[in-house]
């Protein structure tokens, strides 16, 4: 465990890293001590930080919630980070590469709520009967934390690696498709790069949904109304550099593009 000053220390530090473009070193190789709960105390205190310079929550975003996701990242639980209102993007934006350390993208399924969900006994009926709609989503991976030998701490820590999503496609309710069968395909630059469908996110999409709200439900927290949850990727992190586009076909849900420049 990290006492207050040293949590306080790390929280600054990524603030400024996400300022600079500058990633720190890897917490886990400078406090080996370092515990999941210290990593989630980091993230709370960065929100802090974050809201006090004016970012606005609208919502959260669940990661390595698939096994394509664990394998890339050879991380076995999945973690959960926040979306400011600056974090939003269109369908159809165009991204300044060197915004982001390390820009990577995955495909996703976006909850959009109209009620609130507390745990800690939310269930997946709970879930479909808060959504307002689904939609299909762009994740944009960033980094604040140096990559290599990353562990669940160093990326709870680092907001879950969030960057900023892109939402696009054709909102549906989740009682007008079955959203375990949602499919996407993922293209760069006219090349198809991964596909992947939606069960892969642990059978059902929303159960990371409900996952989230229990697992916040220790700290006094809840899921609410109007907020967007990144339910967690289906495809494996796909590089982008500058000059890319990328397509994501979602099928009968259209399409989310982005271009990076």
């Amino acid at each position: 465990m990290l006492d207050q000053a040293t949590i306080e220390k790390i929280a600054d530090e990524l603030v400024e890293a996400g300022r600079t473009r500058t990633p720190v070193p890897r917490l886990t190789a400078r406090f080996p001590e370092m515990t999941v709960e210290d990593s989630y105390q980091v993230q709370n205190l960065w929100r802090k930080r974050s809201e006090e310079n004016g970012r606005r929550l609208v919502g959260r975003k669940i990661g390595l919630t698939s096994k394509a996701m664990q394998y890339a990242t050879g991380i076995s639980e999945p973690d959960y980070g926040i979306i400011f209102d600056d974090m939003v993007l269109d369908n159809g934006c165009t991204v300044q590469w060197d915004q982001y350390t390390h820009p990577r993208i995955e495909v996703e399924l976006a909850f959009v709520l109209n009620k609130d969900i507390d745990g800690p006994n939310a269930n997946i009926f709970d879930v479909l009967n808060a959504t307002e709609y689904v939609v299909p989503a762009l994740e944009i991976l960033d980094s604040r934390i140096e990559m290599e030998g990353r562990t669940i701490v160093d990326t709870i820590s680092d907001n879950a690696a969030m960057g900023a999503m892109v939402i696009g496609g054709n909102p549906v309710r989740p009682a007008d498709v079955d959203l375990r069968w949602i499919s996407a395909i993922l293209y760069k630059n006219q090349t198809v790069e991964e596909t992947g469908v939606a069960a892969g996110v642990l059978n059902h999409p929303a159960a990371g949904v409900y996952w989230l709200a229990n697992k916040i439900s220790a700290h006094g927290d809840g899921l609410k109304a109007g907020e967007i949850i990144l339910a967690g990727s289906f495809t494996r992190p796909m590089w982008v550099y500058a000059g890319d586009t990328v397509v994501a076909d979602y099928g009968r849900l259209g399409t989310v593009t982005c271009r990076f420049e």
